[in-house]
C-alpha cells in the first residue's frame, strides 16, 4: 500500500502574495477589503486556491471590459 498524497487545501496570505507577485501588505489589504475571500482559523487567515482563481478571473474580466 502506498501512502496517500494530500494536496494543499489552504494557502497563507504570504503564499498568495508570492503567487500573485504582490507584497504581503497589498495582499492583506485586498483580503481586508473583501477583494480576495478568506477564512479566519484561530489567529490566522487562510485562502482557498479557488478564491485566488476567483480574484484573478475577476481582474482579467474587468481588464477585458476596459480594453474593449
Amino acid at each position: 500500500m502506498t501512502p496517500a498524497t494530500i494536496s494543499r487545501k489552504w494557502h497563507t496570505m504570504a503564499e498568495v502574495a508570492e503567487m500573485l507577485g504582490f507584497s504581503l501588505s497589498k495582499t492583506k489589504l485586498l483580503v481586508l477589503a473583501g477583494e480576495i475571500r478568506s477564512i479566519k482559523i484561530g489567529r490566522n487567515r487562510r485562502i482557498l486556491p479557488a478564491w485566488v482563481d476567483e480574484y484573478v478571473n475577476r481582474c482579467a474580466s474587468e481588464a477585458e471590459r476596459w480594453s474593449a
